[in-house]
């Protein structure tokens, strides 16, 4: 090798690809951008704002007016010795009227998309740090039977709940009857994955277009700066051996 001529270094993370029997049938590289670092604050945010929208917020209580009871005063303001009253529904007395009390309401509330989609790449990050992370090339499923569906989740060793991840309007019939009876088990679309969906099953399974198209959604949202420092990152790398064999030469 020339003096000064350094090879290029790629360190991408890559995952096996399975089929429906568990076999290794090839490998896929992923994005350092979207499967780097894990920002646990960002996920507890992502989390709250999705259950919060989950909220039906129909409470309600009766204030003075919704209260039954007659509105008539029941004695006269002065001369009784008594405390002045109005109302047998006043908030004062047992059977009255609730002060402040919950209405109906909605808990949504305006989440930023850049976090969210920060969020879902610290959620998948998080399942292929913990080794959660299954894709397979494809769920072909040749009829909509539970119990075959389920022998090949054990294939995968999946012994808890899963989520199954397919393209949108992928029309695959037999794995909608065959996964919808099955416990702990939800089937969704890649344009519908949420970092609550990823952080509440123990296993994401993903087909290899599902994974792709959301890899690359994922990131093309990453942020110029995010892309610079991975681009950066090898030739700090590079710069840093130089240095170090350049010292040693000098020491030599």
């Amino acid at each position: 090798m020339a003096s000064g001529q350094w090879p290029e270094k790629t360190n991408m993370a890559t995952i096996d690809i399975h089929d429906l029997s568990g076999k290794a049938v090839g490998t896929l590289e992923l994005a350092d951008e979207v499967f780097g670092a894990i920002n646990e604050a960002l996920l507890w945010e992502a989390v709250k704002h999705y259950r919060a929208g989950q909220r039906a917020g129909t409470h309600a209580t009766k204030n003075k007016k919704l209260v039954s009871g007659s509105g008539k005063k029941l004695w006269k303001q002065k001369g009784t010795g008594r405390a002045r009253v109005g109302s047998i529904r006043s908030p004062l007395w047992r059977h009255g009227g609730t002060v402040h009390g919950p209405q109906p309401r909605s808990y949504d509330y305006d989440f930023p998309r850049k976090k969210l989609l920060g969020a879902l790449r610290s959620a998948l990050a998080a399942k292929f740090s913990d080794g959660k992370l299954i894709v397979v090339n494809a769920f072909d499923v040749k009829e909509p039977k539970t119990q075959a569906f389920r022998e090949s989740l054990d294939n995968l060793k999946v012994d808890k709940g899963a989520l199954l991840v397919e393209v949108a309007n992928h029309g695959n019939r037999n794995l909608v009857l065959s996964s919808r009876n099955l416990d702990g088990v939800e089937l969704i679309g890649s344009s519908e994955v949420h970092p609550y969906h990823l952080l509440r099953y123990d296993r994401a399974i993903f087909t290899q277009p599902a994974i792709e198209k959301l890899q690359a959604s994922l990131k093309k949202s990453v942020s110029r700066r995010a892309h610079q420092a991975a681009e950066n990152e090898p030739k700090a790398k590079k710069k840093t051996t130089r240095a170090r064999s350049k010292k040693a030469a000098e020491v030599a």
